[in-house]
């Protein structure tokens, strides 16, 4: 499987001088990368698999520089990528031969901080961390933590609706967003919701959120910032198969119990995890999930016995839980690391599909069926609590073939999570990655719908134009 992107335009490449130029007059120097070696830089994003050279990438700083840039490439019929930090495992940040990339990392700045209303106001180039970092002193934090939180921008979080290992019980970035200002295609600045906790009209905030890059470029957020609890403390569990593991997921949510986080991982991650982070990870397990619950010590205590008594029926093999900060914190380092120290060891491709979580351990299985039918390997790492999946499909790019296969294993895992009532993506988005499986998910009237939305917004479909829809049949507006 090869993903196609769609044919640059001659008109805009022949041009490429006359329109660099334009965009000198908009932005200071510093902000216009031009040479072939810079721009190398941001040719691709995490799907590093799939590499296109953009025509420029500008930089502002502004949301009035922004707005010129968009309002010149309008005018110029240039296509746009939206980009933040590039940390995008499904290409949703990849470039085009004829399009300029926007990216906001020099918009990285806290406006506003009202503890009172518990409300930050950011600029869209801030990492993700760091709104944590910038309200912990009065002991708040900000809630959605993907693993990429230390490089991953607000923007982009905004852009793919990010989650994270803590979004079971706080909810994902649209849970925890309140405002945006919203740079449109034509260079229009409008300001959607806001700091008060519901807007009036039509939700266009929910709207944004998710899009994907495609209705224009956010350069400010207004989030939702919380009271972080007296205490938290995670415990492993280790399970001798993963039909237990995932059935035990289930049936602690279906007890109605919401824990902060149930993480899951199988031996295969366990094993790649805990050399890397030395956490005490149970390396005789089949499967492993990491169930944090917060607040004081006897609320913690209370919860995890519960925890525990339901976890009886599934012959847990092991049970440790965690005594120190710094215990929580080598829990926490495994599982937040398992990408880069997968990395470690081989070239994988990351799934990102969604499930019912009474799902689980059938869907478990069916996985790694699908990985041995195609020789491969699989780990598996993912937010239990909420039925997202992040199989990791493990393969030798320098191996002929190997890719194609793993990208071929992915596509049936994520129609198999389709097929049992699930969708394509939880967090990662669709992307390039599973653009081309929209069809499976919806069906052809559904599509026109969501394009006919989309065309409102960019009739000309400028914005991030090879992303989530198929190339085939798009509705301009």
């Amino acid at each position: 499987m090869t993903i196609a992107f769609p044919l640059p335009d001659p008109a805009i490449l022949a041009r490429r001088d006359t329109i660099l130029d334009g965009l000198r007059g908009l932005v200071a120097p510093e902000a216009l990368v031009t040479s072939e070696d810079e721009r190398r830089a941001f040719e691709t994003d995490g799907l590093t698999a799939y590499r296109k050279m953009p025509l420029a990438v500008v930089l502002p700083s502004t949301t009035q520089e922004v707005a010129a840039v968009m309002r010149y490439c309008h005018e110029n019929g240039v296509r746009v990528v939206p980009r933040g930090a590039g940390t995008s495992l499904a290409g949703g940040a990849i470039a085009q031969e004829d399009a300029v990339i926007l990216g906001v990392a020099k918009m990285n700045r806290v406006l506003d901080v009202d503890f009172s209303n518990r409300t930050a106001r950011v600029q869209a180039g801030i990492t993700n961390l760091a709104i944590s970092a910038a309200v912990a002193h009065e002991g708040f934090f900000y809630a959605p933590d993907p693993s990429s939180q230390l490089a991953c921008t607000i923007a982009g979080n905004i852009a793919m609706n990010s989650g994270g290992a803590h979004c079971l019980k706080y909810g994902v970035t649209t849970n925890n967003l309140m405002g945006v200002t919203l740079v449109l295609i034509d260079g229009t600045v409008v300001e959607i919701g806001g700091d008060h906790l519901d807007a009036a009209g039509y939700d266009l905030l929910g709207l944004v959120c998710g899009s994907e890059g495609q209705l224009g470029i956010v350069t400010e957020a207004t989030v939702r910032i919380l009271r972080a609890a007296e205490g938290a403390r995670p415990a492993l569990m280790g399970f001798g198969t993963v039909e237990d593991a995932g059935a035990c997921t289930a049936a602690i949510i279906g007890a109605g119990i919401i824990p902060v986080a149930i993480e899951y991982m199988d031996r295969e991650a366990i094993a790649i995890c805990e050399a890397f982070a030395h956490a005490g990870y149970p390396l005789d397990a089949e499967a492993m999930l990491i169930i944090e619950v917060e607040g004081c010590r006897e609320e913690c205590d209370a919860m995890l016995a519960r925890i525990v008594e339901i976890a009886k029926p599934f012959n847990p093999t092991s049970l440790k839980v965690s005594q120190s900060e710094a215990e929580s914190a080598a829990i926490w380092k495994g599982r937040k690391s398992a990408f880069g120290a997968t990395g470690r060891i081989s070239d994988y491709i990351c799934m990102d599909g969604t499930i019912p979580t009474g799902q689980l351990p059938r869907v478990l299985e069916r996985i790694g069926e699908i990985t041995k039918s195609y020789g491969l390997r699989c780990a598996n790492v993912f937010h239990a609590g909420d039925g997202n999946l992040h199989p990791l499909i493990l393969f030798d790019i320098n191996t002929p073939g190997e890719m194609e296969k793993a990208e071929a294993a992915g596509e049936e895992m994520l129609k198999l999570c389709v097929e049992v009532g699930g969708c394509l993506t939880g967090e990662h988005g669709v992307g390039i990655e599973k653009r081309d499986l929209m069809t499976v998910q919806y069906n052809p009237e559904d599509l026109a719908q969501q394009m006919r939305v989309r065309a409102v917004f960019d009739p000309a479909w400028l914005m991030n134009p090879a992303k989530v829809f198929p190339l085939e049949g798009r509705i301009a507006a």
